[in-house]
């Protein structure tokens, strides 16, 4: 086949990504996993996110739901600014990076969540709860874009943008002491096909295209055990104050299928070339988290330990079109978390929290995919302001503050291409940092 036609396809099927994706930069990007949702979760490293009571509850451990009783109405921004330096070590190419940021692209959410109570609705008397959440990119600008590719100088694994968030599910009491809840993790399968009729100068007729994006639905499960319902009653005993949660997150993934046909009379005849690609954008690995916390009027601190097991991804990335090549593995990863969270007064409060993060990329080559990541050190700060009678509104209303810090801990790559002379052809030192701004306003009602 001629250069020239096989250009003329290429942009065919670029043609047809194009009408449904907007660029993005690529990685696994996901916000949650990553850097957490609301500003509790950030500013506590995701340690008390199984025992938050907030909307976001409903994505992390959808048992505490009713932990607050009232319902609520949340809007909250987020901006993550991710700083991946490359310094060259040598090889083929000459060393000539020495500190160059290679990914500063931001992320930009807004997050909308709301929480209501539907026993009313219901014939048990127990307390019924539902919840939704919802994330889009570009503070709502951006509903649905992704990019996926291989690159030569090198690429973050888990930084990039997550377009669309969607989380909903709900929640009841079992039994005193015990409550559960089921959630769904919503992500999109985009199909996107392309037929057209073109000359050797690129102009088409009689195109047909058709474009769709499907949900798939994932599982979240969460159980919450009080063990001061459970064995204290309306005393006190050895056990009160302290709860055990336990979540299960399925793994779930955003999915991209291209199929384009082209026929060019004289060159190509019916039934004509198709190009097919089939990538992956954000990965969610499977999650097991088991937590406990300790708490008191005004302190409270909790130890959250998480198992993600990365090694699905590898069978994805096998049948993904743009980087099945590049022989990626994966280890299942255990992540600790600590955090605190202590009230000044019955207005305002402060969190704190502490996690550590390893790498769960194997190897330091991945051929033409290049991707780089690095073993974490993750520290949160936040606060959070409740007015219990603010002017003009009939309920409370609360202020929510969170920042996040990561530090990029330094891991050496080899760069690998499969058109270069020499494989690998230039070994290079990543480090970096991330900063994650968090602000939220809810209405409690």
């Amino acid at each position: 086949m001629s250069l020239v036609t096989m250009r003329l396809v290429s942009r065919v099927a670029l043609a047809a990504t194009c009408l449904f994706a907007t660029a993005a930069n690529a990685g696994m990007g996901n916000l949650a996993l990553n850097y957490g949702l609301l500003p509790t979760d950030v500013a506590s490293a995701q340690a008390l996110s199984l025992f938050n009571s907030q909307v976001s509850a409903v994505y992390y451990n959808p048992a505490y739901l009713a932990e607050d009783p009232r319902g609520e109405l949340t809007t909250g921004i987020m901006h993550v600014s991710q700083d991946m330096r490359v310094k060259s070590l040598g090889g083929s190419n000459p060393p000539t990076r020495t500190g160059e940021t290679i990914d500063d692209t931001p992320s930009q959410q807004l997050l909308l969540g709301m929480k209501t109570d539907l026993t009313d609705i219901s014939q048990y008397e127990r307390p019924l709860y539902f919840a939704v959440m919802l994330g889009v990119e570009k503070f709502g600008k951006e509903m649905l874009a992704f990019e996926s590719n291989t690159s030569n100088e090198g690429q973050s694994f888990r930084g990039g943008r997550q377009p669309l968030f969607l989380n909903l599910g709900g929640m009841m009491v079992l039994t005193h002491g015990i409550d559960v809840g089921v959630s769904t993790l919503i992500s999109l399968r985009s199909e996107a096909a392309l037929v057209a009729r073109t000359d050797l100068a690129g102009n088409t007729e009689q195109e047909k295209m058709t474009v769709s994006a499907k949900p798939v639905i994932r599982p979240v499960v969460g159980m919450t055990l009080d063990w001061t319902k459970l064995f204290c009653g309306a005393g006190d005993c050895f056990a009160n104050g302290w709860q055990t949660a336990l979540s299960y997150r399925e793994s779930a993934e955003a999915e991209t299928i291209v199929l384009a046909n082209t026929i060019i009379p004289g060159t190509i005849p019916d039934p004509g070339l198709t190009l097919a690609i089939a990538t992956i954008d954000s990965f969610q690995p499977r999650v097991v988290a088991l937590g406990t916390q300790y708490r008191t009027d005004r302190f409270r601190i909790g130890i959250t330990v998480e198992e993600q097991k990365w090694s699905e991804l590898e069978q994805h990335l096998r049948e993904d079109t743009v980087k099945d090549q590049g022989g990626l593995e994966f280890d299942n990863i255990i992540v600790p978390r600590i955090g605190v969270e202590y009230k000044l007064n019955k207005h305002i409060m402060i969190t704190a929290g502490y996690a550590k993060e390893d790498s769960p990329l194997k190897g330091r080559t991945s051929l033409d995919v290049n991707y780089f990541d690095n073993d974490r050190d993750v520290i949160g700060l936040g606060a959070a302001v409740e007015f219990s009678n603010p002017p003009l509104l009939a309920y409370p209303l609360r202020f929510d503050f969170g920042y996040q810090y990561q530090k990029l801990k330094p891991r050496e790559f080899d760069l690998s291409a499969s058109n270069a002379p020499s494989n690998p052809y230039e070994t290079v030192e990543v480090d970096g940092d991330s900063h994650v701004f968090s602000g939220s306003m809810t209405l409690k009602f």
